[in-house]
């Protein structure tokens, strides 16, 4: 129960998260968990007091400490999460086990990114080991899914017109309350990936045949793994130890491992195969129902410091032939980038949170910011490395194209921010309207420490 405390309320704001943004590590152990008694009963689901507690902390850590907010208004929010969770399965809302499965290894991925490793997460909330940590992040994540199939039920056919839109804004304008948007900017880049010479990976594939060769006539696969694996998880006590990781078709693994390793008999070993982070070959150790214990090794071909140097050479090139006026940017893309993403589009970089080519400074992963925030319009960064784990190592250039100062919004500058503001009310509203509605016909009962709050719905049926 106390983990499902602090584990909810970081889901709960999970969907808000940037890529930047990190799980403090200065909470003690005595401030993360509170054992505590029920708040509040909605259906079958509960309210637990610390929720309030911890929910009011993760809000105090996002905004600064400023926040204007009492326990009774943050217990509402919290309740109108359960009654949307409580009538999803009353209404027959449908999630996947493979849903869950995927948002579950989502989050532990996140989870493990921010706090270094899966042992890691498991230590710092409490947990048995990894399966009592997945466990309890499936019930968790079940429930988002839920809460976000019955809203989007909902608000479905929610929409808004343009004279909505101008009234909205009209309002805010009159209440001098219309909102500060953050500086945007647009980014284009070219990309050169840097791939192994014929020869090396030649090179790699006999090394890993001749390890398979050793393991197929009784040398042990742990230690071939420890002695040549570049698997950096290879030395550890946690998954990858040895080499050896237990998976599901649901497993937050490349495509490439998850593929081979579900085509092989128990103790069969693969032929040398290909993925973002170099070459393998893996064994299936063991088949347990949905579970496969494999073990794998992993070989990285080397690129020379001379083939790097070559690569960020051409585009250091490339940059001074745009600057010169001999080439354009878009010109160079199509003639010289890698990256088939960005290519047909000129370049431009989609922001993955919102699907459009603008990025919020404020939003914006810390390392892409340090990069590109100095620029002005029209300027070009230096050729730099950059890897995408499981993916490709390159160099790349980066074309600051445009850029939009922080400013008060403005009708016509911004109708597309003002008009999804407007929705949002609109759907805020639906929702709100729903859950009166709902109210009346649900079970609820209230904590007499909190049938003192003055709530702006009748939860307490009076």
């Amino acid at each position: 129960m106390k983990q499902h405390i602090v584990l909810a309320l970081l889901l709960l704001i999970f969907t808000g998260v940037k890529a930047q943004d990190t799980i403090s590590s200065s909470t003690s152990n005595s401030e993360r968990i509170k054992v505590d008694g029920v708040a509040v009963v909605i259906g079958k689901n509960i309210v637990l007091d610390s929720d309030i507690d911890k929910f009011k902390k993760e809000l105090k850590q996002r905004i600064e400490g400023k926040l204007d907010i009492t326990d009774c208004e943050i217990l509402e929010e919290i309740m109108v999460q359960k009654l949307l969770a409580h009538h999803a399965v009353i209404d027959s809302v449908e999630v996947s086990e493979a849903e869950v499965n995927s948002e579950v290894e989502r989050n532990i991925g996140y989870f493990g990114q921010q706090l270094g490793s899966i042992e890691a997460v498991v230590e710092y909330y409490g947990f048995t080991d990894e399966e009592d940590l997945r466990k309890e992040l499936y019930t968790i994540q079940n429930e988002q899914l839920l809460i976000q199939r019955e809203k989007a039920s909902i608000t479905e056919k929610i929409d808004v017109t343009p004279e909505e839109v101008r009234t909205y804004f009209k309002n805010l304008e009159k209440d001098d309350n219309l909102p500060e948007f953050s500086a945007e900017i647009e980014l284009a880049q070219i990309v050169k990936i840097l791939k192994p010479t014929e020869e090396e990976t030649n090179r790699v594939f006999e090394k890993l045949n001749s390890i398979k060769k050793d393991i197929e006539e009784g040398f042990s696969f742990r230690l071939k793994a420890l002695i040549n694996s570049d698997d950096p998880a290879v030395s550890g006590n946690g998954q990858g130890a040895g080499g050896k990781y237990t998976i599901t078709r649901e497993s937050n693994f490349i495509k490439e491992f998850k593929e081979v390793a579900f085509s092989l008999d128990e103790g069969e070993i693969s032929d040398p195969f290909e993925s973002g982070f170099g070459f393998h070959i893996l064994q299936v150790e063991k088949i347990k129902g949905q579970e496969r214990d494999v073990r794998h090794i992993l070989i990285q071909p080397v690129i020379t410091q001379e083939e790097l140097d070559a690569s960020k050479d051409e585009l250091a090139k490339i940059r001074e032939q745009i600057l010169k006026g001999e080439i354009t940017f878009e010109e160079a893309v199509i003639k010289y980038s890698d990256d088939i993403v960005t290519k047909n589009n000129q370049g431009l970089i989609l922001n993955p949170q919102t699907n459009d080519t603008r990025f919020d400074l404020t939003r914006m992963d810390p390392n892409l910011y340090k990069r590109v925030s100095s620029l002005k319009a029209g300027e070009i960064t230096e050729p730099f490395y950059d890897e995408v784990r499981g993916e490709s190592k390159m160099h790349k250039i980066i074309l600051l194209k445009s850029k939009n100062e922080t400013h008060t919004a403005n009708f016509i500058d911004d109708y597309e921010k003002i008009q999804q503001l407007t929705l949002q009310k609109k759907q805020e509203e639906t929702v709100d309207k729903w859950a009166k509605d709902k109210i009346e016909d649900t079970y609820i009962k209230i904590n007499k420490d909190f049938k003192k709050c003055e709530f702006s719905k009748n939860w307490k049926k009076q």
